[in-house]
C-alpha cells in the first residue's frame, strides 16, 4: 500500500528513537519522531502534535521588552514575587476579565505556567501530612502529571466525560470524602477536549473545595478562548468562567503563551486568592521553614527553582495586561484564527470517516478552538496515530491526557491554511485505504 510517507522510513525512525509503542509516546517524543522522519522524507507533515502558538507575538509586549532591555534591566535581578507594574496590571486583569478580586500581592510571575504549577503542587503536597494526593480532573495537560512524578507526589485522575453537571458532585464526593486529597487540578477551556465547565460545575467544585478544605488549581492557559461568547470587554460581562467565584481556596494560572502568543519568553502569572496567600499552615513550618502559603511559594520554592522570572519578560507581560485592561488590545480577536481553522479542519476529518470524540459540552456542541479530538472507528488511539504517520499527519493520543476514550488530540495552531488541500487529500486516501464497514 503506497502512502505519502514511506512506511519503512516511519518504522525505522520509531525503532531508532527506541519508542516501544507510538501510542504511549510523550508530546516531545512525537515531535522528535516527526522531525526525524521529515529530515529523510521529501514530504512534510501536517503537524498537530504540539500546542505551539501559530501567530506572531503581541507587538505591545515585544516593544515593551525591547525598551526594558535598553533600559538595562538585564543586569538586575527582579524581585522574586514580581515587579510592581506587572503585579498591579495582573490584579486589574483578573478583576476586569474575571470579575474576581485578587490583590497585587498574590499575583506572582513564574517561568511559564509550568513553573507556577510545579511550585504550587510542591507546596500543596506538604500542607497536611494526611492529604498527600493531587486529583486531576481529566483529560488534561500530560506534563503536569510528569511534574508529579518528578516530585514523587501521588496523584489520582478521572475522566470527566461521564460526570458532567450534577453528576460531578457525586463523583468528587466519593473521592474527597476519603480525606487524602490536597488539591484539584483542571484546565478550562480544557486541553485536549476543549470542553468548558459550566457555572453549575464550577460552583460544585468550589463548594466541595471549601467543604473538604482543599485547593483548586485552575489552569487558564486558553483564557477567554471559548469563542461561543465574546469575552473581551474590560469590566463588563460576560467574564471568563472561574471557580474563584465559589471558593477562597484557589490558585489561577494565566499564561502568556497562547493568548498573547508569547510562549518563547516563558512567562505567566499565578493568582493566589487573598485568603490562601496569607493563610498559615503548621506543616509548612517544619517542611519549608515558612508559615504562609504565599510566602512559601515565592520565597522558598520559586526562589529555589529560578531566583525569579525573566526581568524583561515581566515588563512585556505588564504592558500586554495594561493594553488589554485599557481597552487598547483585543487579545481575543487576535486568537480567533484558531477557532476558524478548527472548524474547517474538523469538517475535513468528519467528511472522511473520522469522529469528534469529545463532541458535546454538556448540551451544547463543543466550541471550535485551539484543540479538537478525533477518532476512527475500529482503531485504538495508538493504532490511529501509527497509521496516520504514514500519511504525514501527526498528533498525540488521548490516552496520554488521561482520557478513557480512544482517539487523538489535534492542535490547529501550526497547520497553515495553505496545507488544508493537502490534508484533505491525505485524509481521503486514508479513508479509502481503511474503509468503514
Amino acid at each position: 500500500m503506497s502512502t505519502p510517507i514511506s512506511r519503512e522510513l516511519v518504522d525505522q525512525c520509531i525503532s531508532r528513537l527506541r519508542i516501544d509503542e507510538v501510542g504511549n509516546a510523550t508530546i516531545r517524543e512525537v515531535v522528535a519522531l516527526v522531525n526525524a522522519i521529515e529530515e529523510e522524507s521529501p514530504e512534510k507533515f501536517v503537524r498537530m502534535e504540539m500546542g505551539i502558538p501559530g501567530l506572531p507575538p503581541a507587538k505591545v509586549g515585544v516593544e515593551a521588552e525591547i525598551e526594558a532591555l535598553k533600559d538595562g534591566v538585564a543586569s538586575k535581578y527582579p524581585m522574586i514575587d514580581g515587579i510592581k507594574p506587572l503585579k498591579e496590571e495582573a490584579s486589574r486583569f483578573v478583576k476586569l476579565f474575571m470579575d474576581v478580586d485578587v490583590k497585587p500581592q498574590g499575583c506572582i510571575p513564574s517561568v511559564g505556567s509550568m513553573q507556577g504549577t510545579y511550585a504550587a503542587f510542591m507546596v500543596s503536597c506538604h500542607l497536611d501530612p494526611q492529604k498527600t494526593t493531587v486529583l486531576f480532573i481529566d483529560p488534561g495537560f500530560p506534563v503536569q502529571k510528569q511534574q508529579m512524578l518528578v516530585m514523587g507526589c501521588p496523584f489520582e485522575t478521572f475522566d470527566v466525560f461521564n460526570y458532567r453537571g450534577e453528576a460531578l458532585r457525586a463523583k468528587l464526593e466519593s473521592i474527597l470524602s476519603k480525606g487524602h486529597i490536597n488539591s484539584i487540578v483542571y484546565s478550562n477551556p480544557n486541553n485536549p477536549s476543549w470542553i468548558c465547565f459550566t457555572e453549575e460545575e464550577l460552583k460544585i467544585i468550589g463548594e466541595l473545595a471549601t467543604k473538604y478544605d482543599i485547593i483548586v488549581m485552575e489552569d487558564l492557559a486558553y483564557f477567554a478562548m471559548d469563542f461561543r461568547r465574546d469575552l473581551y470587554t474590560p469590566g463588563e460581562p460576560p467574564y471568563q468562567s472561574t471557580v474563584a467565584r465559589y471558593t477562597d481556596n484557589y490558585v489561577l494560572f494565566i499564561s502568556s503563551s497562547k493568548i498573547f502568543s508569547y510562549a518563547g519568553q516563558r512567562i505567566g502569572i499565578m493568582a493566589i486568592s487573598d485568603a490562601l496567600y496569607n493563610r498559615d499552615y503548621e506543616n509548612l513550618k517544619s517542611r519549608f521553614h515558612s508559615n504562609t502559603f504565599g510566602n512559601t511559594v515565592t520565597q522558598r520554592v520559586l526562589y529555589a527553582l529560578s531566583s525569579g522570572t525573566s526581568h524583561s519578560a515581566q515588563h512585556a507581560l505588564a504592558a500586554m495586561f495594561k493594553a488589554a485592561n485599557d481597552g487598547q488590545f483585543n487579545f481575543v480577536d487576535e486568537v480567533k484564527e484558531y477557532g476558524e481553522k478548527a472548524k474547517i479542519m474538523k469538517d475535513l476529518f468528519v467528511k472522511n470517516g473520522f469522529q469528534i470524540v469529545y463532541e458535546k459540552d454538556g448540551d451544547q456542541a463543543v466550541a471550535d478552538g485551539f484543540y479538537f479530538t478525533i477518532g476512527y472507528p475500529g482503531m485504538t488511539g495508538g493504532e490511529l496515530l501509527h497509521n496516520l504517520l504514514y500519511y504525514g499527519v501527526s498528533a498525540i493520543t488521548l490516552k496520554n491526557t488521561g482520557s478513557e476514550k480512544e482517539g487523538l488530540r489535534a492542535c490547529v495552531s501550526h497547520v497553515a491554511r495553505s496545507q488544508f488541500a493537502d490534508l484533505e487529500k491525505r485524509l481521503q486516501q486514508f479513508h479509502q485505504d481503511y474503509p468503514l464497514s
